[in-house]
Protein backbone atom coordinates (compact mmCIF):
# COMPACT_ATOMS: atom_id res chain seq x y z
CA UNK A 1 0.00 0.00 0.00
CA UNK A 2 2.89 2.78 1.18
CA UNK A 3 3.97 2.25 -3.02
CA UNK A 4 0.76 3.35 -4.26
CA UNK A 5 0.86 6.76 -1.59
CA UNK A 6 4.44 6.91 -2.72
CA UNK A 7 3.70 7.26 -6.39
CA UNK A 8 0.75 9.15 -5.84
CA UNK A 9 2.97 11.85 -3.48
CA UNK A 10 6.18 11.78 -6.50
CA UNK A 11 3.20 12.20 -9.51
CA UNK A 12 1.51 15.06 -6.99
CA UNK A 13 5.00 16.93 -6.95
CA UNK A 14 5.96 16.49 -10.59
CA UNK A 15 2.76 17.48 -11.42
CA UNK A 16 3.15 20.86 -9.28
CA UNK A 17 6.21 21.40 -11.09
CA UNK A 18 5.36 20.49 -14.34
CA UNK A 19 2.12 23.38 -13.66
CA UNK A 20 4.96 25.62 -12.75
CA UNK A 21 7.54 24.76 -15.64
CA UNK A 22 5.06 25.49 -18.32
CA UNK A 23 4.39 29.15 -16.48
CA UNK A 24 7.72 30.37 -16.79
CA UNK A 25 8.94 28.77 -19.61
CA UNK A 26 5.97 30.29 -21.92
CA UNK A 27 6.91 33.63 -19.85
CA UNK A 28 10.50 33.32 -20.49
CA UNK A 29 10.25 32.62 -23.85
CA UNK A 30 7.59 34.92 -24.43
CA UNK A 31 5.43 32.27 -26.04
CA UNK A 32 1.24 32.81 -26.39
CA UNK A 33 0.59 30.07 -28.21
CA UNK A 34 -0.69 26.42 -28.08
CA UNK A 35 1.85 24.16 -26.44
CA UNK A 36 1.22 20.83 -24.96
CA UNK A 37 2.72 22.10 -21.82
CA UNK A 38 -0.22 23.66 -20.74
CA UNK A 39 -2.28 20.30 -20.10
CA UNK A 40 0.95 18.49 -18.77
CA UNK A 41 0.27 18.97 -15.19
CA UNK A 42 -3.22 18.09 -15.05
CA UNK A 43 -1.96 14.93 -16.87
CA UNK A 44 0.46 14.30 -14.33
CA UNK A 45 -2.29 14.94 -11.42
CA UNK A 46 -5.03 13.02 -12.90
CA UNK A 47 -3.10 9.78 -14.51
CA UNK A 48 -0.80 9.88 -11.46
CA UNK A 49 -2.05 11.54 -8.51
CA UNK A 50 -5.61 10.79 -8.25
CA UNK A 51 -5.11 7.54 -10.26
CA UNK A 52 -2.79 5.95 -7.48
CA UNK A 53 -4.94 7.37 -4.80
CA UNK A 54 -7.83 5.38 -6.33
CA UNK A 55 -5.25 2.25 -6.60
CA UNK A 56 -4.24 2.67 -2.70
CA UNK A 57 -7.94 2.59 -2.51
CA UNK A 58 -8.34 -0.79 -4.11
CA UNK A 59 -5.42 -1.99 -1.93
CA UNK A 60 -6.91 -1.41 1.08
CA UNK A 61 -10.44 -2.33 0.44
CA UNK A 62 -10.06 -5.39 -1.73
CA UNK A 63 -6.11 -6.62 -1.99
CA UNK A 64 -4.95 -5.54 -5.07
CA UNK A 65 -1.26 -5.77 -4.85
CA UNK A 66 -2.13 -9.14 -3.90
CA UNK A 67 -2.82 -9.95 -7.13
CA UNK A 68 -0.92 -11.71 -9.83
CA UNK A 69 0.49 -9.47 -11.80
CA UNK A 70 0.11 -6.45 -9.82
CA UNK A 71 3.75 -5.89 -9.20
CA UNK A 72 4.75 -6.24 -13.11
CA UNK A 73 1.47 -3.86 -13.85
CA UNK A 74 3.05 -1.54 -11.14
CA UNK A 75 6.68 -0.88 -12.91
CA UNK A 76 4.82 -1.19 -16.48
CA UNK A 77 2.82 1.98 -15.50
CA UNK A 78 4.90 3.84 -14.29
CA UNK A 79 7.31 3.23 -17.33
CA UNK A 80 5.00 3.95 -19.69
CA UNK A 81 3.69 7.02 -18.02
CA UNK A 82 7.10 8.42 -17.40
CA UNK A 83 7.91 7.76 -21.37
CA UNK A 84 4.31 9.85 -21.85
CA UNK A 85 5.45 12.61 -19.57
CA UNK A 86 9.04 12.75 -21.07
CA UNK A 87 7.40 12.87 -24.28
CA UNK A 88 5.17 15.75 -23.96
CA UNK A 89 7.22 17.39 -22.03
CA UNK A 90 9.99 16.88 -25.50
CA UNK A 91 6.87 17.86 -27.63
CA UNK A 92 5.77 21.51 -25.40
CA UNK A 93 9.69 22.22 -25.47
CA UNK A 94 9.80 21.94 -29.34
CA UNK A 95 6.47 24.16 -29.92
CA UNK A 96 7.26 26.62 -27.91
CA UNK A 97 10.86 26.95 -29.56
CA UNK A 98 9.18 26.78 -33.05
CA UNK A 99 11.24 23.71 -34.00
CA UNK A 100 9.63 21.03 -36.01
CA UNK A 101 10.83 17.27 -34.29
CA UNK A 102 10.48 14.32 -37.29
CA UNK A 103 9.50 11.64 -35.48
CA UNK A 104 8.46 12.73 -32.81
CA UNK A 105 4.88 12.18 -33.23
CA UNK A 106 5.66 8.05 -33.74
CA UNK A 107 7.44 8.38 -30.33
CA UNK A 108 4.28 9.82 -28.70
CA UNK A 109 2.55 7.37 -30.72
CA UNK A 110 4.55 4.23 -28.97
CA UNK A 111 4.05 6.03 -25.83
CA UNK A 112 0.29 6.32 -25.92
CA UNK A 113 -0.15 2.65 -27.31
CA UNK A 114 1.99 1.23 -23.96
CA UNK A 115 0.07 3.62 -21.52
CA UNK A 116 -2.99 2.54 -22.90
CA UNK A 117 -1.97 -1.64 -22.62
CA UNK A 118 -0.99 -0.50 -18.69
CA UNK A 119 -4.48 1.07 -18.18
CA UNK A 120 -6.52 -2.26 -20.11
CA UNK A 121 -3.87 -4.12 -17.46
CA UNK A 122 -5.37 -2.63 -15.04
CA UNK A 123 -8.91 -2.86 -15.47
CA UNK A 124 -7.94 -7.14 -15.95
CA UNK A 125 -6.86 -7.21 -12.85
CA UNK A 126 -9.09 -5.11 -11.27
CA UNK A 127 -11.88 -7.60 -12.80
CA UNK A 128 -9.77 -10.83 -11.42
CA UNK A 129 -10.38 -9.19 -7.99
CA UNK A 130 -13.40 -8.15 -8.06
CA UNK A 131 -14.82 -11.76 -8.81
CA UNK A 132 -12.36 -13.13 -6.52
CA UNK A 133 -14.06 -10.90 -4.22
CA UNK A 134 -17.62 -11.90 -5.08
CA UNK A 135 -16.96 -15.72 -4.54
Amino acid sequence: MKKYFNASMAYLILGLIAGVFYREFTRMAEFTGQTVLKGLHTHILVLGFLFFIIVLLLDKNFGFSKMKGSKAWFISYNVSMVYFIATMVARGIAQVRGIEVSGLSHIAGLAHALFGAALVWFIIIGNKMLKEQAE
